[in-house]
């Protein structure tokens, strides 16, 4: 059999009892990169992003904090404060030097030198920021930071360096040290408050910098490598009553454990006679925190019952890898048994398996997978199931086959146990996608049944989805992705008549990220204006009765919209009813894109109408298309006319910009097609729409009554948003060129039609709110209309949608 990486060296080639323990590894590094630091300096990051925001949006509450401590150090002694004063800018930078010398006299200079780094780097980018960046870039956050005069600064040059300095050499075990330090910055900040020279929040600015600095400079250069060698390893081996021989680190394998393979002795304990062989567990203390982002991502994303912790200490680490091989092994399950733990040191820990000799499941050939080895492999799983017990990382690397042919199930650090249904089911579902990845869904399914059963088979249908799985898994399942519905399909023909309720894995889906983010870009863009306007006397001084026209407008949108839609259905379709489709739209667009809520609907509108899927899918792809290329076309039409005009708008969308914008979009075009996917890609979505909505639209253009119904109904429905938007501007005193009206409202209906968020929520008022201030209108008019149409188009409808989605849903209309 082939040697692999998880193969150990045969007792022939240890050799002898020898002096020492040879171990045969590579040379360690002498500085490795962290993922704790890293980790750090993001949250120093994110700590500095944190204040810029406060001291923007809460100017008055820094303010008055600042206000607060100078008062309340106001009637202390001057003696006092000039003494602290004095003591503070003497102890801040003569306790670090002081450090630094003794961390010289022990030889420590690599350690000083990259904290001295630190403190330059941080040192350098306070004098660029107080010297260039605000003189030359004042208000907003900068003048926000600065408070108190002129004399004040956004950050602070004597402390930055210092907490860099600070956070870099490393202090830790060193108690006096440390408070001495920690003292004195404190001291220096309180005593730059009470002269009014620092701020509350340009000294948090501050300490986020210098530890930022700290920490980024730390993982830039590495530290010094604390994981125990494998000699120490193998000493404390020895302390748990075995004499190793000699010993061999194996390949890692990625966010991994060290591995060692180690030829024994008999000693004290009852081992089988002559040289034995271990596989030994290293756990490193600073790989606890690796890939750390990725499992609080997916802890946020997946539901999972119970939480699960996202990050372990040393000692969790070791205490929860070996109950679950110790459950496993009481289970009945083949697991290499787990003889002995130890601790390594302070930094290192090990876990002590008896060696099974084998390849893991991801290393074998496809003709080596045999029906009675998948057979075997589930046998393992139906084991782990009925003791409760999850692995959560059921993928080829956690399933090695042993010299015998017999599948042995390894990689325990990840399981639980007590585990509830949904984590043994996400086992069931990892382990059946993993096998198929390698014989195919029907062998998969078919060697499963034979020891799981259908009924188990089937609670994983609705599991069956790419987020339940492994990151290695999701990757190939990506490039095969008729794999997951293909294992569908095979264990539904087991069981056809099974009812399976969905399960919603997902906390949230990363488009719901998206939106989030829109949402903020939109209210830093329109809050600012919004708080800026005096909306009583807005609401005092408006034309409310303009409101009243642009009720009318936004009722006429929905008449539009489904004479759009029946203009394109051959189908004859009852004009009321369509109205009311289009007017439940306005309640799904709440927790739906707008494109495609308004598809959705439409589409089962019309299969419940009698109009087969395809057809119906094919008609609603044609109004669609039909909206988008006239949309563009009077985009086009009246970006060139309102370029051609002299009035304010001229800034907006000038002919020679949609000039650019389209040269640019054909030149990106063609670059896209010298991609052979994104050639493929635009071929098969061009093939589907010609075999589809094209032969659709042949049927339309041979009756001109439906033809103008549904063109007339795709103008209709511009002209009557144009006017909503036109009658909002109106009722606050402003005034823009209809043709400006037009194609600011088209600019922005584009914008929501692609922003992820329900309704182009966000995107929309953002769009509206800047082409209308571009255009000319003041920004307090241009925010009120922006509002007032949004209520009319977007929100006022919601109630009265909800009431006609129910009421068609009584209707078995969708």
């Amino acid at each position: 059999m082939t040697q692999t990486h998880d193969e150990a060296p045969q007792p022939e080639e240890l050799g002898a009892p020898t002096v020492g323990v040879p171990v045969d590894e590579p040379e360690a590094p002498d500085r490795i990169r962290r993922p704790t630091d890293a980790i750090r300096f993001a949250a120093s990051v994110l700590g500095l992003v944190a204040v810029m925001v406060l001291v923007s949006i809460a100017k008055q509450t820094t303010h008055g904090l600042q206000s607060d401590i100078v008062e309340g150090t106001a009637h202390a002694p001057r003696i006092l404060l000039s003494l602290a004063t004095l003591a503070s800018s003497f102890g801040v930078l003569a306790v670090p030097v002081a450090f630094a010398i003794e961390r010289m006299f022990h030889k420590d200079g690599m350690r000083v030198a990259i904290a001295l780094l630190a403190a330059v780097l941080a040192f350098a980018l306070t004098i660029i920021l107080d010297d260039w960046v605000a003189p030359s870039a004042p208000g907003g956050v900068l003048d926000s930071l600065i408070w108190g005069g002129h004399d004040t600064a956004p950050v602070h040059t004597d402390i930055a360096p210092v907490i860099a300095f600070v956070t870099a050499v490393g202090m830790a075990g060193r108690t006096r040290w440390q408070a001495a330090t920690w003292a004195m910055i404190g001291l220096a900040a309180l005593t730059g408050l009470t002269a009014s020279y620092a701020s509350v929040s340009a000294l948090a600015a501050t300490y986020f910098l210098g530890r930022a600095f700290g920490h980024g400079t730390l993982y830039a250069v590495g530290t010094p490598n604390p994981r125990p060698p494998g000699t120490s390893v193998m000493a404390a081996l020895s302390r748990l009553g075995f004499k190793p021989l000699r010993a061999r680190q194996a390949a890692a394998l990625p966010d991994g454990p060290r591995v060692y393979f180690v030829a024994v002795e008999r000693g004290g304990r009852a081992l089988p006679s002559g040289e034995w062989q271990l596989r030994l567990n290293v756990l490193d203390r600073d790989q606890q925190t690796a890939g750390l982002f990725y499992r609080v991502w997916r802890l946020l994303r997946l539901r999972a019952n119970p939480p699960r912790r996202a990050l372990r200490s040393l000692r969790r680490s070791l205490e929860q890898e070996s109950l679950m091989s110790y459950a496993a092994t009481a289970a009945g399950v083949r697991t290499p048994r787990l003889v002995g733990t130890s601790e390594v040191g302070t930094e290192a820990a090990l876990l002590a398996y008896e060696h099974v000799q084998g390849r893991r499941l991801s290393s074998l050939a496809d003709e080596e997978i045999t029906d009675e080895l998948l057979v075997d492999v589930w046998r393992q799983l139906k084991r782990l199931q009925a003791s409760r017990l999850a692995h959560r990382r059921l993928d080829g690397e956690a399933i090695l086959i042993a010299a015998d042919g017999r599948a042995h199930i390894i990689d325990m650090r990840s399981g639980e146990i007590a585990a509830g249904d949904l984590a043994l089911r996400l086992d069931l579902t990892q382990l059946l996608t993993t096998l198929a990845l390698r014989v195919g869904a029907e062998r998969t399914v078919a060697t499963a049944v034979k020891v799981v059963g259908e009924a188990t088979l089937a609670g994983a249908v609705p599991l069956l989805q790419r987020v339940a799985l492994s990151r290695e898994s999701r990757a190939a399942v990506r490039h095969d992705k008729e794999l997951l519905p293909q294992i569908r399909e095979q264990i539904v023909r087991l069981e056809p008549e099974t009812t399976i309720a969905p399960v919603q894995l997902e906390r949230f889906r990363p488009r719901t990220i998206i939106s989030m983010v829109a949402l903020t870009f939109a209210a830093y863009i329109v809050i600012p204006q919004v708080s800026s306007v005096d909306l009583t006397h807005l609401a005092a001084t408006a034309k409310w009765w303009w409101a009243a026209v642009g009720v009318a407008a936004a009722g006429v949108s929905y008449v539009a919209a489904a004479w759009m839609l029946i203009g394109f259905v051959p189908e004859r379709l009852p004009l009321w009813r369509t109205v009311l489709v289009q007017l439940a739209g306005s309640f799904v667009k709440l927790v739906a894109p707008a494109a495609v809520a308004g598809v959705a609907l439409n589409t089962r509108y019309l299969q419940r109408s009698g109009v087969r899927p395809g057809p119906a899918v094919a008609s609603v792809g044609a109004s669609q298309l039909m909206g988008m290329v006239t949309h563009i076309l009077l985009l086009i039409s009246f970006g060139f006319i309102t370029g051609s005009t002299t009035n304010a708008t001229k800034d907006l969308a000038p002919s020679r910009l949609i000039v650019i914008v389209l040269l640019t979009a054909a030149i990106l075009a063609g670059l896209a097609m010298t991609i052979p996917k994104a050639r493929r890609t635009v071929t098969a979505r061009l093939k589907s729409m010609f075999s589809g909505v094209v032969p659709r639209l042949v049927d339309v253009l041979q009756s001109p009554r439906k033809m103008i119904t549904g063109m007339g109904g795709i103008l209709l429905l511009s002209a009557s948003f144009v006017v909503c938007l036109d009658v909002s501007i109106r009722a606050f005193g402003g005034s823009l060129h209809w043709t400006s009206v037009v194609v600011v409202y088209l600019t922005a209906n584009a914008v929501g039609s692609a922003a992820p968020t329900p309704g182009g929520l966000g995107a929309v008022e953002a769009s509206l709110t800047v082409a209308l201030t571009i255009s000319g209108l003041p920004a307090e008019t241009a925010a009120s209309a922006v509002l007032l149409y949004r209520l009319l188009t977007f929100w006022l409808p919601v109630l009265p949608g909800w009431a006609s989605f129910a009421y068609l849903q009584r209707k078995e209309a969708i």
